[in-house]
């Protein structure tokens, strides 16, 4: 296997932002289908008119997801990923797993979905896919398997397998979200508890290949190391700060949502404690 890094000798920097046509063209291809489903009655040809348009919030969501992803995958962080520093890459998929994910869901109603689950064999194996439990498992497993310095080299030094890689990790994304974020009843978000135990298992095996790559004896990642330098940063310390880009923000990040989780669930107990009050109260007689 040739050991030729994807090295464009792009200048990093605003001034020489970079922009890669596919990405351009896949942002564009999901901006369009959005606005499209967003003005179409459950497939039909006829202009929405039952089902709401998608609120503000939503938008701003799902086209900030979009943004974040051309932001991602052009200009400076996309040349310091794919030529310079293992760590840049790490934070790229942070980026993709994280933010662009989430975001996605959180901009896209469930009406707009639904009528792809009438659709022969789409229906089985969306609720298949959106099982908690393979949730977790598609997830991680994609995660630690692209880390593994065969297939993460690999995809270094073929771009159309990088794409296959981001778009892998993008997709992966999106199911592991789905239990906490679900936009449809039909395919359930788990229950408040749920989520929160959930997320935190979710958070167990990105630290265990954080550990794995943090405290390796060795450059993990050899094209790398073949890279020019930026900043003075030698591979390995690079590789250090990838693995703790990983494991530290990563892990926090997960934290940072069960908090979240926790305390909307406090909050809805809260309103259902004080509703119940004011009906205990009112059925008292005079």
């Amino acid at each position: 296997m040739s050991l030729a890094l994807l090295h464009t000798g792009a200048q990093v920097g605003l001034a020489t932002f970079s922009v890669h046509p596919s990405t351009v063209i896949g942002v564009a291809g999901l901006a369009g289908l959005y606005e499209y489903a967003a003005r179409k009655v459950d497939g039909g040809s006829h202009v929405r008119s039952a089902s709401p348009s998608p609120t503000t919030a939503q938008r701003f969501c799902y086209h900030g997801a979009l943004l974040v992803m051309l932001l991602s995958l052009n200009g400076p962080l996309h040349d310091l990923s794919d030529s310079y520093l293992f760590s840049a890459h790490m934070v790229q998929h942070l980026m993709l797993a994280l933010v662009i994910a989430p975001l996605m869901i959180m901009g896209t109603p469930g009406w707009m979905l639904r009528p792809l689950l009438a659709k022969p064999g789409i229906g089985p194996l969306a609720r298949w896919l959106t099982k908690p439990t393979h949730c977790f498992a598609i997830f991680n497993v994609v995660v630690a398997g692209w880390h593994l310095p065969l297939m993460y080299n690999y995809a270094l030094a073929h771009h159309p397998v990088h794409i296959v890689q981001h778009l892998m990790f993008l997709a992966a994304s999106v199911i592991m979200w789905w239990p906490v974020l679900s936009p449809l009843p039909e395919l359930p978000r788990l229950s408040y508890p749920g989520q929160m135990l959930y997320l935190f298992l979710m958070s167990i095996p990105m630290a265990i290949v954080s550990v794995y790559i943090s405290y390796a004896d060795q450059v993990l990642y050899p094209m790398y190391a073949s890279a020019p330098r930026v900043w003075g940063i030698t591979p390995m310390n690079d590789q250090l700060i990838g693995g703790l880009i990983m494991w530290i923000p990563g892990g926090l990040y997960f934290y940072t949502v069960i908090s979240i989780v926790f305390f909307r669930w406090q909050q809805r107990d809260g309103v259902e404690t004080t509703a119940g009050a004011q009906v205990d109260w009112s059925a008292q007689p005079s």
